[in-house]
């Protein structure tokens, strides 16, 4: 669903259409614009590519099959939180593999918060900085990680794709990765002030 009359559709408009119809394209699509932020708030928790990458794709699934449970007013700060929230469980589960220890903080992260609204909005203001900082990014880099990570595919693909060498690729999406994060630390230091 790549039509650009589609990409315009509010995150709310495109749950409607879901809940309609059942159609998962609509989710996809929606699921396309966080998918970025997802995976790093996995990487940021797992600590390791591959499994946040897992993650990613098992959120997704678990997104599919909840999605008509809830009555979800804010899409971005509820995906969000079912990240978040599987994310601990796989620590939990798997504490051994992990070297991050679930304290009694996370445990309190995970139960309904007076200061969700704020939480809300810093995640929000999180997602554009992430949208923006891909933005800046030069052309080559911007679709090598799009397609590497929004797109899931492979860096053999992307060269077909592109015309790019397996090296440029690797190279684009490393080198834009590395990017993406001085940005996203120079606009956090920007909005501090």
């Amino acid at each position: 669903m790549n039509n650009p009359a589609i990409q315009q559709l509010t995150d709310q408009e495109l749950l409607q259409r879901f809940k309609t119809d059942q159609n998962s394209e609509w989710i996809g699509v929606l699921f396309d614009r966080y998918a970025l932020l997802l995976l790093g708030m996995c990487m940021k928790y797992l600590k390791n590519e591959e499994d946040a990458r897992d993650a990613v794709q098992q959120i997704f699934l678990k997104v599919l099959s909840d999605v008509n449970k809830h009555e979800i007013q804010f899409f971005r700060a509820w995906i969000y939180q079912v990240a978040k929230n599987y994310c601990l469980m796989q620590l939990r589960q798997h504490h051994g593999k992990y070297r991050e220890e679930i304290t009694d903080k996370h445990a309190g992260e995970l139960a309904a918060d007076p200061e969700e609204k704020r939480v809300h909005e810093e995640k929000d203001l999180l997602l554009q900085d992430m949208e923006q900082a891909l933005n800046y990014l030069n052309p080559e880099q911007k679709i090598c990680v799009e397609r590497f990570y929004l797109q899931k595919k492979s860096y053999q693909e992307i060269a077909d794709q592109t015309g790019f060498s397996l090296l440029q690729v690797k190279s684009y999406i490393q080198n834009g990765k590395r990017n993406l994060k001085l940005i996203l630390e120079k606009q956090q230091r920007a909005n501090k002030r």
